[in-house]
């Protein structure tokens, strides 16, 4: 019987094969492409099944070996007087039961954190994946905004030019406004392939982390307003952002693994005792068919103290403390980084909602302008050149418009993964907002 197919799967199949028939990829599509494929993300989740290999290496430590050791030698011997050729072989077992090996045991504890770590710096590259697919996702929506700004423009522009060269022809302008209206119309063009190319850029930088040809993306809805953090106090982002950041808890598990290792490395001033079992079974066969057998069993306590070496061992006492402090700072550092993560994430929102805002009023005013230009050019109180620069105006502050609210969605973002609370449940609410792009 077969298996069906993931969903994840059945939706890149979708995408891929029926582009024509699948809706716009959303953020949230876009982001399960990328679970699956992203090369970054493969090699973070092998480290992670590496991690958990520590622990049984540090158990190890403390549970019994056993060895095997056997031989098999033919021996030759004259002299003017005699010989004597003999065959000996035999094998010996040897098991140690570690009783007390203080270096063993905080190796132990070191493999846990090892293996807490290696789980961390997982969660590290899942939040790190929904950040750069987010980037890349609006990066590309902006890049098509500025080529679809560009077209528009371009379009305007070519009309301006064809109405100046036409009134020129008939004697009811100067030659200036058809300079000026071909001017912009060269800018523009050169900033239609500028566009094109930045869109070609963007696409590809999707494409490397979902490993196939970007889909159709969905667009984002021109009327909803930008999400605000909750709560909206900047402390409590704050306060979770130093005690929640995944950067803080990896430099919590990296003191507390640094710790582990000045206790390892002060335990080989230690004693050290285990429990020892011998057994040998030996044999020689002479020339002279004489056989010689030897079996013996050992069973005892071992003690052994490292008294001296050389000043190898506070060496590396001093060495493990150094590097315990480092780690300690590096623990500070990234409580200060992730209180300015958050801190920046959080202004980031509120600014940028506060330029939406600004910049929707501003495209209104510049737009109502643009229709009072024209009307002022057909009763010939405004320019040709009036009119260029209005429209410049309203093509400008589109741009910015779309800019600022993509940057807005990817600050709140940022603003959740500071405090260590991104997720791909983060996705949906941004999903959300968009829609099917406009048909051309």
């Amino acid at each position: 019987m077969s298996r069906p197919l993931p969903l994840s799967l059945l939706s890149a199949l979708l995408l891929t094969l029926l582009p024509g028939l699948a809706p716009a990829a959303k953020l949230g599509d876009v982001y399960l492409l990328a679970r699956e494929s992203d090369a970054k993300l493969a090699a973070a989740r092998e480290a992670q099944k590496a991690s958990q290999e520590k622990i049984p290496q540090g158990r190890a430590g403390l549970l019994p070996s056993l060895s095997l050791d056997a031989f098999l030698r033919r021996t030759e011997s004259r002299t003017s007087t005699t010989s004597n050729d003999y065959t000996s072989h035999g094998y010996s077992l040897a098991l140690v039961q570690p009783l007390y090996r203080r270096q063993n045991l905080e190796a132990y504890e070191q493999a846990k954190l090892q293996s807490l770590l290696g789980d961390q710096q997982f969660k590290v590259a899942e939040q790190d994946l929904l950040l750069r697919v987010a980037t890349a996702y609006f990066d590309v929506l902006l890049a098509q905004d500025a080529l679809a700004t560009a077209q528009a423009q371009k379009k305007a522009f070519a009309e301006q030019l064809a109405q100046a060269r036409k009134s020129f022809e008939v004697g009811a302008a100067t030659i200036t406004d058809t300079h000026e209206a071909q001017a912009r119309f060269d800018l523009t063009t050169a900033q239609e392939i500028a566009a094109l190319n930045d869109l070609e850029v963007k696409r590809r930088a999707l494409e490397k982390i979902i490993d196939r040809e970007a889909p159709a993306l969905a667009t984002l809805d021109d009327k909803v307003a930008m999400p605000l953090p909750e709560p909206a106090s900047l402390d409590p982002w704050l306060r979770q952002a130093e005690e929640s950041s995944l950067a803080v808890a990896l430099g919590q598990s990296g003191l507390e693994l640094a710790r582990r290792e000045v206790a390892r490395q002060r335990g080989g001033h230690h004693p050290t005792l285990d429990l020892a079992a011998t057994y040998s079974d030996n044999r020689n066969v002479g020339s002279g068919a004489t056989t010689i057998d030897s079996r013996s069993g050992v069973l005892g306590l071992e003690f052994g103290w490292v008294l001296f070496q050389g000043g190898g061992l506070s060496a590396a006492v001093r060495e493990a403390v150094a590097n315990q402090e480092k780690a300690r700072h590096d623990l500070e550092e990234a409580r200060r980084q992730a209180r300015l993560d958050a801190r920046q994430g959080f202004l980031g929102v509120l600014s940028g909602d506060a330029q939406v805002k600004a910049l929707e009023q501003a495209l209104v005013s510049s737009e109502a302008q643009l229709k009072s230009t024209k009307l002022g050019l057909e009763v010939g109180v405004r320019t040709r050149v009036d009119v260029l620069n209005a429209q410049q105006q309203v093509f400008t502050t589109r741009r910015d418009l779309a800019a600022a609210r993509y940057q807005t969605l990817l600050a709140g973002l940022q603003l959740k993964a500071a405090a260590g609370s991104l997720d791909a449940e983060d996705l949906k609410a941004v999903d959300a907002l968009l829609r099917e792009p406009a048909a051309p």
